[in-house]
């Protein structure tokens, strides 16, 4: 059941009623500790162990072919690709609206400017498990791409048989995302942030995950970018009246439906 709360009468300061999750003083810190650093020192021997005991798998490469990119783009159904591909277009447009940058702020003869440069190679983690994403890879490949990031390097958990899932391969092919690995968790985080000798170290990580691939990333955070905050799980409910459109009540609850059964 939905608890209800009042928020109107109460002061500014919410902390106390609506306190964000303590990922820090809850969760495996030990363990996704000890990975990360396994990681670090061992590099890609530690990743394929991890994949072997977490994931179920035995991988003897950990980048997917190009092959097997534009063999999952094939198989993906036409009405699919083509949400996907009205969805990349939307995402990119959006991001090319961005305001010009600023005019330089002139004060007392001193010139104050801001310069926004792109990273030379960003990290991307895409979710699995349960659940297939081909939505993340599309709102964190493209503003990339934007940006000018010169390389990409995109991480995903492999299913039981080794593959990734051919909707996310398939945006990742839309997105012109041509490194991709078959690793996820802790382990890809780890990777991703000081390097392997099949995954490059990059310079920032982007992407939702699991609470251990939110622990990883405060583990790494001294060693590459990171975004300002870190996603938890999603808990949505849309509210709505007779006066609602119907379609779009059901397209916010479609949207959320990825998220979990």
């Amino acid at each position: 059941m939905l608890q209800l709360l009042d928020l109107r009468p109460t002061p500014s300061d919410l902390h106390g009623l609506l306190p964000r999750p303590n990922l820090a003083g809850d969760g495996p810190i030990a363990e996704v500790r000890a990975i990360v650093g396994d990681v670090r020192a061992h590099g890609d021997t530690a990743v394929r162990e991890y994949t072997r005991r977490f994931d179920g798998v035995d991988l003897n490469e950990l980048r997917v072919r190009p092959a097997d990119v534009e063999g999952a783009f094939r198989r993906v159904d036409r009405a699919l690709l083509e949400a996907m591909t009205e969805a990349r277009d939307s995402i990119e447009a959006y991001h090319r609206h961005r305001p010009l940058p600023m005019a330089p702020h002139v004060r007392n003869g001193i010139t104050v400017d801001v310069r926004e440069l792109p990273v030379a190679r960003a990290g991307v983690y895409v979710p699995g498990g349960r659940a297939r994403y081909p939505s993340s890879v599309l709102m964190t490949a493209i503003p990339a791409r934007v940006a000018g990031v010169g390389e990409i390097a995109l991480c995903v958990p492999p299913g039981p048989d080794g593959t990734l899932p051919d909707e996310v391969l398939a945006a990742a092919r839309l997105c012109g995302v041509e490194e991709i690995y078959r690793v996820g968790g802790p382990q890809a985080i780890a990777a991703m942030a000081y390097g392997t000798r099949s995954i490059k170290r990059v310079d920032v990580i982007v992407g939702a995950g699991s609470r251990w691939v939110s622990l990883a990333k405060r583990e790494v955070r001294d060693a590459v970018g990171m975004p300002a905050s870190f996603a938890g799980p999603s808990e949505v409910v849309v509210v709505a009246d007779d006066t609602t459109p119907v379609e779009f009540a059901a397209i916010d609850v479609v949207v959320q439906a990825e998220h979990g059964p």
